[in-house]
């Protein structure tokens, strides 16, 4: 049935009137929410500003001249020449986030560091002096303490980041460049940011929120005003953000906070494994299947693991009730398991899933690979060794069981001009086996009238030839 054209009008003033209304509608309930929205990010930049400080400490001088290593670790004694004046020493700064009413602050290891006159700013200007509590470099985690704690001391209460997912919105707070207390926003990019580089024990909340140097230390929130993450680094080619910041999870933080300020340090579980990544290969040759766990491919001497009934060869799948996704998860989660209690372990062994319980120990104390011992000094060739460890396969990756790691290289000396580096795996000089450090010094030792050395180095998994040239 044909319609009028006085019906057809009607029906588009009708319809006209209608879209302008709900075009209207949608705009009030638009402007309502971006309104609700920024009056959200207000009230948590206020509530949680307050609990983020400003730190500023005196570092020792620059270790550094001209390249060169200047300090106690120094192979060589060294005299400033007639009228030098010594380095000037270094100022600190970064931020840090007091979450207690004792006087507690969470910073970063490395802002605190071989720092004294520790001094802290709130964001209303009063200043207290600190003391530090404990340090975890592994995590590079520290807690600080003000010495006269004042009773109206503003705290921001820990979230759990276990909860948080990709795409959440978060604010970034503290102290970038010395513009004290700055708030950006952002979303979380990505969780479980492993091999990023910066500490052992990673697992990194990704942010786009900009984050500058002076902001490590400082508070990553969630939009309920709680502490999510610890900012500690950003991934930059030109030293400002480029939108790839990195925060330590509050799950984490809560755990080695909690350790260093009852104890001073944190005290990690321990198997004694050697375990490597479960790749695409190593799946199909086990006849696996997956492409997860952690493959055992040695047991430590003395180790918890050396009394169980764990063998090389067995793929770790789980432990306790969480499923093990890959190297790092695994040294997490031992990590976090007290030392002197068993552990229900699985493992993945000749087609089969085994239940097991294994004795979980205290892991050892281990030097910061950064800072050696005094007594590892370089030798003639310019590097300084250690003995291979679990901590140092990790770190470079390495699934040998045997030869010892360059841990530190001495610039333009002849180790240094034939290309090696820190990472590297020395298996052979001069076609002799090198087991530990004690063999590596003897054969040394013993070369001493020789102007060249073949070495034979592991990379990167690839063994590679080298010649050190002492002329």
């Amino acid at each position: 049935m044909k319609k009028s054209r006085a019906g057809i009008t009607l029906v588009a003033i009708v319809s006209a009137i209608a879209v302008t209304t709900t075009g209207a509608d949608s705009q009030a309930r638009r402007g309502a929410s971006l309104s609700d929205f920024n009056e959200t990010l207000i009230e948590v930049s206020k509530k949680a500003t307050p609990a983020v400080v400003n730190i500023s400490a005196t570092r020792a001088p620059s270790a550094e001249i001209k390249g060169m290593p200047f300090g106690p670790d120094m192979p060589f004694k060294f005299k400033m020449p007639p009228g030098h004046p010594m380095p000037r020493k270094q100022a600190a700064r970064g931020s840090g986030v007091i979450f207690n009413d004792k006087g507690y602050i969470v910073t970063n290891n490395h802002v605190v560091k071989d720092t004294r006159d520790i001094k802290v700013t709130l964001s209303d200007k009063r200043e207290f002096p600190c003391k530090i509590v404990g340090s975890d470099p592994a995590t590079d985690i520290a807690v600080i303490k003000i010495d006269s704690v004042p009773k109206d001391l503003p705290i921001l209460k820990i979230g759990d980041s276990d909860k948080m997912r990709v795409g959440e919105l978060v604010i970034a707070i503290g102290n970038p460049f010395g513009f004290s207390h700055t708030v950006t926003m952002g979303i979380i990019s990505a969780t479980g940011r492993q091999n990023v580089g910066l500490a052992d024990y990673e697992n990194y909340i990704q942010t786009d929120a900009a984050i500058n140097p002076g902001n490590s230390g400082g508070a990553l929130v969630n939009i309920k005003g709680e502490l999510i993450g610890i900012n500690t680094a950003i991934f930059s080619r030109s030293g400002g953000s480029l939108g790839i910041g990195f925060a330590i999870p509050s799950a984490m933080v809560k755990q080695v906070v909690d350790e260093l300020v009852t104890g001073g340090k944190v005290v990690r579980g321990w198997l004694g494994v050697y375990i490597q990544d479960v790749t695409r290969e190593i799946s199909e040759s086990f006849r696996y299947g997956k492409e997860s766990g952690a493959l055992v491919s040695d047991i430590m001497k003395g180790s918890p693991a050396e009394k169980s009934d764990i063998k090389p060869g067995d793929i770790i799948t789980k432990i306790g009730d969480r499923d093990i996704a890959d190297v790092g998860q695994l040294r997490r989660l031992v990590a976090r398991i007290r030392p002197g209690t068993d552990a229900k372990v699985t493992v993945f062994r000749d087609g089969k899933l085994i239940d097991m319980t294994l004795g979980i120990g205290t892991l050892p104390d281990k030097v910061d690979i950064a800072a050696p011992k005094k007594l590892e000094r370089a030798d003639e060739i310019g590097v300084t060794v250690r003995d291979l460890d679990e901590e140092l396969a990790y770190r470079h990756k390495i699934t040998d069981q045997s030869g010892v790691v360059v841990i530190k290289l001495q610039p333009n000396t002849p180790a240094y001009n034939a290309g090696i580096i820190v990472g590297d795996l020395v298996r052979e000089i001069e076609r002799i086996p090198v087991a530990d450090t004690k063999a590596y010094r003897s054969i040394m030792k013993e070369s001493q009238t020789k102007k060249h050395l073949l070495f034979l180095i592991k990379r990167a998994g690839v063994n590679k030839f080298v010649v050190v040239s002492k002329e």
